[in-house]
């Protein structure tokens, strides 16, 4: 049976400071909610320039508690307003040191359902993410939202595939993606890692990724986001690689248990055969 969830991202530019790039992002989401959109997702940091281009101590100032900070709050009265589920990926600060890439998820009443904390940091030239992030530490969550499961895995998680299994094995029917990645790093697995995930854990992948050029680096953000189904097809055209935009997009969750029937890929599968994979 058919159980279509109509779902929005958007992939942004930076504006210059966090007030109008959340104004921005609102006005977004009240687009989409027009639309009927009843789930939403932002880009990693999305209320931030992506600071980790370089290393400098005065960009521990985008970091705000989670879910007690100015932005989560503003998210939740989004949420009870527009009527729709919100993933909202920011920099978190848990107390002094202690600091985490997170994605917030709110419940279309405007509830905090909880919040996901990247496990993968990366730390190559243009991504000095160990400099700011300390791994993440809760696991890999599974929401119970408004519109279904809903889980998050966010940008360089993506190239980890046992991310992806977890949030399967949990019973994900749709996986955020939000990401900051550059063109010539990795454009070219853009389109192959998470259609390729979808396929393999059969569900939804909403892949997030920035757009154009930021004041603290190089790096050229191609956007290209899209949903991809769970045998492995864009819904819908992959957005521009060079402008900002708002992707609506019908998901017939209903696919979800259809692939799992016919694909089998968790009946077959073998943990009893696997301890080798996590040994150190």
């Amino acid at each position: 049976m058919a159980n279509v969830v109509r779902a929005a991202l958007v992939q942004a530019t930076w504006t210059g400071d966090t007030e109008s790039m959340v104004a921005k992002h609102e006005e977004h989401a009240r687009e989409a909610a027009r639309l009927g959109a009843k789930i939403i997702g932002f880009q990693e940091v999305f209320n931030s320039p992506y600071f980790c281009q370089v290393q400098e101590p005065e960009h521990y100032r985008w970091a705000e508690p989670v879910p007690d900070g100015p932005t989560v709050r503003r998210m939740r009265a989004l949420a009870r307003e527009t009527g729709m589920v919100i993933v909202v990926p920011v920099f978190e600060v848990e107390q002094s040191g202690f600091y985490y890439n997170t994605a917030a998820v709110i419940d279309s009443d405007g509830s905090y359902l909880g919040k996901y904390r990247k496990h993968h940091i990366p730390q190559v030239k243009g991504f000095w993410e160990k400099y700011y992030f300390k791994p993440g530490n809760l696991g890999w969550p599974v929401f119970d939202t408004a519109v279904g499961k809903v889980g998050v895995y966010i940008c360089y998680d993506r190239h980890f595939p046992e991310g992806w299994r977890e949030l399967g094995l949990k019973g994900a029917q749709l996986v955020y993606n939000p990401s900051a990645t550059h063109r010539g790093l990795s454009s070219h697995l853009w389109r192959l890692e998470q259609p390729a995930a979808a396929v393999a854990n059969e569900y939804f992948v909403a892949a997030i990724n920035r757009v154009g050029q930021e004041e603290y680096g190089d790096n050229d953000f191609y956007g290209t986001s899209y949903f991809v189904d769970p045998r492995g097809q864009f819904v819908g055209e992959v957005a521009s690689d060079s402008k900002e935009e708002l992707v609506v997009r019908d998901l017939d969750l209903g696919l979800v248990e259809e692939v799992r029937q016919q694909w089998a890929f968790y009946r077959d599968r073998r943990p009893d055969a696997y301890e080798g994979l996590v040994r150190p």
